[in-house]
């Protein structure tokens, strides 16, 4: 005598899910990934800052200053013993994103045959992973002022109102005795064309320090910004493939060390310079790309839903190392 194992509907939704996940060794997670590379470069490869806090009302970043105290001294002096980096803090808010896959019972009746049915359980949850990456990488540019819901943008950071806000803390709150107000921002809105120098000033302008890192390391701009720069580095000969966003697929060239790349979320007109030791992003620990289990929708004919949660934000610890350029052409 044979006997059979029947599943419910909610478990045959969490096989079809599971199986998505994890077939092609987890390729489609990298769906989360395609839309931007500052999305793909700060979360997926978790550079920059990267913190996975596990609850509290704000996400709180020290602040960095280019050096602590010190210097000469001689026999029966005082010594400071301040701490720069502990005298303030930004606070950033929790922001949420959702994604919605939602399977009808109607369209289920329409579907016959396992394969018609995984293709549309799957569909919807590709679906539900585009909305969420597509909000990110459109909010990453936010302005001060936008809705509340939305992700701190750089836009933002790169704020020159010293009574605005950011992270908490209005720019001239913070002391700069020495010369390096960590929350100064900075903005370019001079009506230019780009070009090589526009680019170089953008840099030395949010230089922090002597060393490597001390210029911004990412260039990011339009594509049609970035294909005037291409077309003149290509004339000079000096056009060369960047390799952080080759290895993550996307387009990009080097330009004297920082990788210049063009993104379709970035405003019209507009260039920013940020410095990846100072700008990345806290993720929730429970709320990095998470779904919820399929589960029926009150009141409907059986219809099921399924979220993918984002709870988390942009974080920045110095202001200053960052700037934008606005009204080029």
């Amino acid at each position: 005598m044979s006997s059979s194992v029947s599943i419910t509907l909610d478990e045959e939704l969490e096989l079809i899910t599971d199986d998505y996940f994890m077939s092609d060794n987890g390729k489609a997670v990298d769906i989360y990934f395609y839309e931007s590379f500052l999305v793909n470069y700060f979360m997926k490869q978790q550079k920059g800052l990267w913190k996975r806090p596990a609850g509290g009302d704000q996400i709180s970043v020290p602040l960095s200053y280019d050096i602590q105290e010190g210097g000469y001294y001689v026999k029966g002096d005082t010594l400071s013993s301040d701490d720069r980096e502990a005298l303030t803090k930004a606070r950033f808010d929790w922001k949420h994103i959702y994604g919605n896959a939602t399977a009808y019972r109607i369209d289920g009746l329409k579907n016959t045959g396992a394969y018609a049915k995984v293709e549309l359980v799957t569909n919807r949850i590709e679906g539900a992973q585009k909305v969420v990456t597509k909000t990110l990488a459109d909010s990453i540019y936010d302005e001060p002022g936008g809705a509340s819901n939305r992700i701190t943008g750089l836009m933002a950071c790169c704020h020159e109102t010293t009574s605005t806000e950011f992270g908490g803390i209005a720019e001239s709150s913070v002391a700069s005795d020495d010369g390096t107000n960590p929350w100064e921002g900075k903005r370019n809105t001079t009506t230019e064309a780009i070009s090589l120098p526009v680019m170089r000033t953008l840099r030395s302008d949010a230089k922090f320090n002597m060393g490597p890192s001390g210029k911004p390391g990412l260039l990011v701009t339009t594509e049609t910004l970035f294909n005037v720069i291409a077309n003149i580095l290509q004339l000079q000969q000096r056009f060369t493939k960047d390799d952080k966003t080759a290895k993550a697929g996307f387009t990009g060239i080097e330009f004297e060390g920082a990788s210049f790349f063009p993104d379709d979320y970035c405003p019209s007109g507009t260039l920013i310079g940020i410095n990846e030791n100072h700008y990345g992003f806290a993720v929730h620990t429970k709320g990095n790309f998470v779904r919820t289990k399929w589960q029926m929708i009150p009141d409907s004919p059986m219809d099921r839903t399924m979220k993918i949660l984002w709870d988390g934000n942009a974080i920045v610890n110095n202001r200053r190392t960052h700037k934008a350029h606005t009204n080029l052409s």
